[in-house]
């Protein structure tokens, strides 16, 4: 009897992970998004196929597409409404603020739609459903980077010509605004998908609404053109800091105040622990809503 209760012992299938619906408030898994790693991977290469696929420029629709709404703004907001940029050249201003909303804005959409429109993987596999809106704003990175290739020639172009511009040492803190961005687009995203899971009218406001938050944003103007009774609105706007600092440190001109910068930090930090407790509230549950 004891060596059969000890090969029943023995041959007892022993569980390597466990997967369970309870968990607490704040349980994101991390070690579990990081053992998934090579998943973040993979979505990003989809989505990179999936945009490009049997399209004759590919990527290079990452530089059309700013350069063009660049030139655009030039002639609008340069030439015809006479709207300075604090001595920086017309392409180097406009560029840099497309590239920089670009990017705010493709974190934020794309992330906006994680359960609606991924249902269907989610409702069949388990993984760490955290890795889906990592991989969508580490895609805009990579999107990001390629834009930025382009912005480095035109800046040199224009030192070796002798332009106004005065680089300083804080341009090597530009990964920093790009995570400061990518954080708050993100959480922005994943706050609106948590949300829209249940109220679909969200996502017919969403386009209307960052169409008009653009221009609530110093990416067509500098913060100095804006009027000092409104300068209330750039306070509560999160991404009005990190794109007027890049200008500070990329073409030494502007001025962001320093509550300014605190602001828009504690905001964002605010929107990712808010977007965090929602999206691990709401994975559990969407399935029987959306």
């Amino acid at each position: 009897m004891e060596a059969l209760k000890e090969e029943t012992q023995t041959t007892e299938p022993q569980w390597t992970k466990v997967i369970s619906a309870k968990r607490k408030l704040l349980d994101l898994r991390l070690k579990e998004v990081w053992d998934y790693k090579y998943l973040i991977k993979l979505f990003i290469k989809r989505d990179f196929v999936v945009n490009y696929k049997q399209t004759i420029l590919g990527p290079l629709w990452y530089i059309l597409n700013p350069v063009f709404s660049s030139i655009v703004w030039m002639f609008i907001f340069g030439q015809l409404a006479q709207i300075g940029t604090d001595g920086i050249p017309y392409i180097l201003f406009y560029y840099g603020g497309n590239m920089l909303w670009s990017f705010f804005n493709a974190s934020l959409t794309n992330c906006a739609g994680v359960f609606s429109s991924n249902a269907g993987i989610f409702g069949k596999v388990y993984f760490p459903r955290l890795t889906v809106p990592i991989s969508l704003v580490a895609g805009q990175v990579i999107k990001l980077g390629i834009q930025f290739c382009l912005l480095i020639c035109l800046y040199i172009y224009f030192i070796v010509t002798g332009s106004a511009v005065r680089p300083t040492w804080w341009v090597f803190a530009f990964p920093l605004i790009i995570l400061w961005i990518g954080i708050m687009g993100g959480s922005m995203g994943i706050i609106i998908s948590s949300l829209t899971t249940k109220y679909r009218d969200l996502n017919m406001l969403l386009g209307f609404g960052m169409s008009l938050a653009m221009y609530a944003t110093p990416v067509v103007y500098p913060l100095s053109e804006a009027p000092q009774r409104f300068m209330w609105l750039y306070y509560v706007n999160p991404m009005s800091a990190p794109i007027e600092l890049f200008r500070v440190f990329f073409y030494g001109a502007g001025h962001v105040p320093y509550q300014m910068i605190i602001s828009s930090i504690a905001t964002t930090l605010v929107l990712l622990f808010f977007g965090l407790i929602l999206f691990c509230r709401n994975e559990r549950t969407f399935v029987d809503v959306i």
